[in-house]
């Protein structure tokens, strides 16, 4: 294991770290209830941390760690702790903060038989105008990044774009569940896809149910911090999470982590028909946070809402791929930020390079504005729009 590998490399006595004024924070994701992951936890330590204090405080563990963090933006570790370490760990001078691990599970709602329909607006500024108008560029030259159930890459929907890269959730790579599948159609398959050259890259963080946990969540975005820079995406890169669980501040940080690296990141508002800031990555200021919009230009029942939501796209009755080779239709605040994490694919192949931030804001901008019904106050009433001059 590549904890083993580390243990190896350290010195058999350190000198006694310093005291710290007080205790690092111990986070306890809100309203996780059954779904704290118990004597599993993450640590993460301060950025200017040394690497050596890395291997160091990992000796604290009686167990080996499950996943090791060493990307710019993100360092520490996930693992088995005892109460007692737990405490030693707090009280070491280089750990930012230490949080339990949870459950995160993929936002979709419900399935149901319907006709698509989420190209056509937001590619116009009516709700009645059909088909999808789109420049031919279609996210050429860019890669997306899907952070989910893992991606049927064999599907011809995809043609040939999709690469399978990493797995955090099982030891299954192959996508059990479909939805990661049906997100990555809306980003970029051939026909149900909003930018529909650019490359597809799966990072498997749930399992076949629908589920993971937020250490193997943080080490799925922290492998995409870490590989985007070995990808040949010459228009930039965006990754889409159509998932969420309870704060947490260990999946917020890597989530800056991400987007400091130049990766837009597309996410989920939530299904819970609340606060999106009361979740993550959905509360995270700096991702790109997307609601949920029926065909008849209504605010979805389930979707979350709140000043953090940066833009509403389509997401009840969305048809995708399926991980059976064909298609099926579901709902959700997943479906919706796929079209968001497609349009900001779309928008750098045609107009060039944009910052995660600057992109959000644009996308923010050029929505089409007041035709949603159902926004609470303070929640944006945006709709993502392609830009389509003739809209």
């Amino acid at each position: 294991m590549r904890s083993a590998v580390l243990l190896g490399l350290v010195p058999l006595a350190f000198a006694a770290p310093s005291k710290r004024a007080s205790p690092a924070p111990l986070h306890v994701p809100r309203d996780t209830g059954s779904n704290l992951v118990q004597g599993k936890y993450i640590v993460k330590l301060y950025e200017n941390a040394a690497t050596e204090s890395l291997r160091t405080t990992m000796t604290t563990m009686a167990a080996d760690a499950d996943h090791v963090y060493d990307v710019p933006g993100f360092k520490g570790f996930a693992g088995a702790l005892t109460a007692e370490e737990v405490e030693t760990l707090q009280n070491h001078p280089d750990v930012e903060f230490i949080e339990q691990d949870s459950i995160m599970s993929i936002n979709a709602y419900v399935t149901q038989s319907s006709s698509t329909w989420g190209l056509a607006r937001v590619s116009h500024h009516s709700r009645t105008a059909t088909g999808y108008v789109y420049d031919s560029s279609a996210g050429a030259g860019t890669c997306s990044y899907i952070v989910d159930t893992g991606i049927y890459t064999a599907h011809a929907e995809f043609e040939g774009r999709a690469t399978w890269l990493a797995n955090y959730a099982d030891s299954s790579n192959s996508d059990g569940n479909g939805h990661g599948t049906h997100v990555s159609g809306t980003v970029g398959s051939k026909t149900y896809g909003v930018a529909k050259q650019t490359k597809l890259y799966a990072v498997k963080v749930l399992d076949a149910s629908g589920s993971g946990t937020t250490s193997g969540v943080v080490a799925g975005m922290n492998f995409v911090t870490s590989d985007v820079a070995s990808r040949s995406c010459p228009n930039g890169t965006t990754a889409n999470m159509s998932l969420g669980g309870a704060s947490s501040t260990s999946i917020n940080s890597a989530a800056r982590a991400m987007v400091s690296a130049g990766v837009f990141l597309a996410v989920a508002a939530g299904n819970s028909n609340t606060d999106a800031s009361t979740t993550s990555p959905a509360g995270e200021p700096q991702a790109c946070t997307v609601g949920a919009t029926t065909s008849a230009d209504a605010r979805a029942s389930f979707s979350n809402y709140g000043s953090v939501v940066d833009v509403f796209a389509p997401g009840q009755d969305v048809l995708s791929t399926w991980n059976n080779g064909g298609t099926n239709t579901i709902s959700g605040t997943s479906m919706a930020s796929p079209h968001v994490a497609g349009l900001g694919a779309y928008l750098l192949a045609l107009e060039g390079p944009k910052t995660p931030a600057a992109l959000c804001a644009y996308i923010a901008s050029i929505g089409t504005s007041g035709a949603l019904s159902g926004v609470p106050s303070g929640t944006v009433n945006k709709i993502a729009f392609n830009d389509n001059p003739s809209g």
